[in-house]
């Protein structure tokens, strides 16, 4: 029977920490727990899972990206190769990455969204480069974070991407300077080969630095990050004397807080929906640019998520109508003609995305017909200029899709097949990553969008093998969205805000207009009436529960267990979030037992309570306890608002 190889996942996602020394390996199940693994990456059969993600001194603890080497047989079953297999030889790994944030266009929201067509392009829009003051290109070249790659050829390896260990014939290396504010970047991570050869891949620190003050959620001028991505090759040597080789991509995110709960919209929903319209994954469902009407969805594969999914959000987010929405309050899966009025029903809380490349009236809508907010309630991919306006979120087209087949009771509740396990591990690597909106992101943004960057679905086109970058380097001001000629090592993230800790700072909720359709502000403040939304909760949270269980804890923080309070209480500033990111908790389900995902209790856990300033008194006989509303802590003399606003955050709009 025929054979071949591929690596699994074909995206893996590492996030970024402080602990040099402690990590574990990533989830293998969307909203799942990180895998315990030993100092070489090694993990026990069966995987113990992660309680704790900070080490022993409160650092957080980085994740790897895992990547493996598996066969598939001509009737699409899998299996894993590794060293131990007779038939290999060699399992010989290469890895890439950069950092090109600081030598890309400024974050304007949509503007250079070429999905909407040539006339969005960052040069038709006249969108500002990031240290627009470097003109050479070579000068700019230098504004990068890249190592150059890195190759390990056998178990137990580790290799540095740091400047002492930069390859002798890779000439472009480059690495920022020393900087006033922050700290500065010096090395984006680590790779490692585990005992039998599967690679692991580790981000950098954490670190930010730069020398401008910054004022916005997308950064600012001077500033790096160690957030990074790049390809994964694979030279896969069997005895007989074939060499396969094979391709894959590594993001490397900011850490997710809040690991068991899964976005809305994920990546992995994103990158599906792609691959259904653009790559044909799922011609019974979309062919010839339509979908098939007559499709039957699975509900627990297509349509569960979508309808479960939101009642998570209760422990990152005080958003009190999706309990009434999430999960229904019928029965789902019952797919009769009598239970249709209310399937319809449901349906139509849920805004339609419209086509692509253009933002649907149905973007700027918040209420439906029976005066319901409409779901999903997010923030949408541009609530904050008014230029190509997108207030609220939706749904992709296929999730959409999937959920209108649902309503016409176009379903089958049979078990869905099980994917092989190199698709099971992607679709797990980007369902834990947020898939919309963007504005910009948190991992990636909406470049994933744009079907040129693929080669296969869940596959990053690579645009070399790397011989072209030993030649003449990355490319600083190439569109990788502009046609099919792949992606650089730093094209995924580049969009990103720079640094991270900025927009994980101001993006956590928004107050959006909800009565004009083409306006997002009046001045510098959102034009009122607003509506009081959220961006991403499962990896910003907002609210969430405390879970100091013991005297010392409380005392600490000032706060009962099981009272709601602000996650960031006590960061009040983009300096504040660059410095104290480490010390926020984490958000997790403490239930135990057989049905502990059916019953979850999540609260905060490992907050360093010590290190983050408090408003409340300690928790006492006669103690007052604080509203969480008071907790964000404002400088001498400044106006605080009791709830803050994503752009404006923490501050009466238009003081100074």
């Amino acid at each position: 029977m025929a054979q071949t190889f591929v690596i699994g996942p074909s995206i893996g996602v590492a996030r970024l920490g402080n602990s040099p020394g402690q990590f574990y390996v990533e989830p293998e199940t969307i909203a799942g727990l990180p895998l315990e693994c030993d100092a070489q990456g090694n993990v026990s059969d069966p995987a113990s899972l992660v309680r704790k993600f900070k080490d022993g001194q409160g650092r957080v603890r980085r994740q790897a990206a895992r990547f493996r080497v598996f066969r598939l047989d001509g009737a699409g079953a899998s299996r894993e190769v590794t060293l131990k297999d007779r038939d290999i030889a060699h399992i010989r790994w290469t890895v890439h990455l950069a950092n090109k944030k600081a030598a890309w266009y400024q974050f304007s929201e949509l503007e250079g969204n070429l999905v909407h067509g040539q006339s969005n392009s960052y040069e038709a829009r006249k969108v500002a480069r990031r240290n627009k003051g470097v003109t050479v290109k070579k000068e700019r070249q230098r504004l990068l974070i890249d190592p150059g790659p890195r190759t390990l050829d056998g178990p137990g390896l580790v290799a540095h991407f740091d400047r002492a260990s930069v390859p002798a014939n890779y000439k472009f290396a480059s690495f920022p300077d020393a900087v006033t504010l922050g700290d500065r970047v010096t090395t984006l991570g680590e790779a490692r080969t585990d005992k039998v050869g599967r690679l692991l891949v580790l981000g950098g620190l954490g670190r930010s630095g730069g020398n401008k003050p910054i004022v916005s959620f997308a950064g600012a001028d001077t500033w790096h990050d160690d957030i990074s991505d790049g390809p994964v090759t694979c030279s896969l040597s069997l005895k007989s004397g074939e060499t396969v080789t094979l391709r894959a991509w590594c993001l490397v995110g900011s850490p997710k807080f809040v690991p068991e709960i899964a976005n809305v919209t994920t990546l992995d929903d994103t990158m599906y929906d792609v691959a259904v319209r653009h790559l044909g994954l799922a011609p019974d469902m979309f062919s010839r640019g339509r979908y098939n009407r007559n499709y039957i969805a699975n509900f627990d594969r297509d349509v569960r998520p979508i309808l479960e999914r939101p009642a998570a959000y209760r422990w990152v987010a005080n958003i009190p109508s999706l309990n009434s929405l999430s999960p229904p309050p019928f029965a789902p899966r019952d797919a009769s003609a009598a239970a249709a009025p209310l399937r319809q029903a449901y349906l139509a809380f849920f805004r339609e995305p419209g086509p692509e490349g253009a933002v649907a009236a149905s973007h700027n809508a918040l209420f439906s017909k029976d005066a319901f907010p409409l779901m999903p309630l997010n923030s949408g991919s541009n609530s904050v200029s008014d230029i190509g306006v997108d207030k609220f979120l939706t749904l992709t087209e296929t999730q959409y899709f999937l959920l209108r087949q649902w309503a016409d009771g176009k379903f089958t509740t049979d078990p869905p097949p099980e994917p092989a396990d190199p698709i099971r591990l992607s679709r797990a690597s980007t369902g834990n990553c947020v898939g919309a909106p963007f504005c910009p992101g948190i991992e990636v943004t909406w470049s994933v969008r744009n079907p040129n960057i693929y080669d296969a679905p869940w596959s990053i086109r690579h645009r070399d093998d790397g011989n072209l970058y030993v030649k003449v380097g990355l490319d600083p001001s190439r569109d990788e969205t502009a046609d099919k000629g792949g992606c650089e090592p730093g094209d995924l993230t580049k969009r990103m805000a720079i640094p991270w800790q900025a927009d994980f700072f101001e993006c956590s909720v928004q107050t959006i207009n909800f009565t004009d359709p083409g306006r997002n502000t009046n001045g510098d403040i959102p034009l009122p009436p607003t509506y009081y939304a959220y961006w991403w909760p499962p990896q910003s949270p907002w609210q969430v529960i405390s879970g100091d269980m013991t005297a010392a804890a409380q005392h600490a923080s000032g706060n009962p267990a099981g009272i709601q309070v602000m996650y960031s209480r006590g960061v009040d500033s983009f300096e504040h979030m660059i410095k104290l990111w480490s010390y926020l908790g984490f958000v997790a389900n403490q239930a135990t037992g057989p049905h502990r995902t059916l019953f979850p209790y999540f609260t905060e856990q490992e907050r360093a309570h010590d290190k983050l300033p408090q408003t409340q008194p300690g928790v006492g006989a006669n103690a007052l306890i604080a509203v969480a509303a008071e907790a964000a802590v404002a400088p001498p003399g400044e106006r605080m608002v009791a709830f803050e606003t994503s752009r404006q955050r923490g501050r009466v709009p238009g003081a100074r």
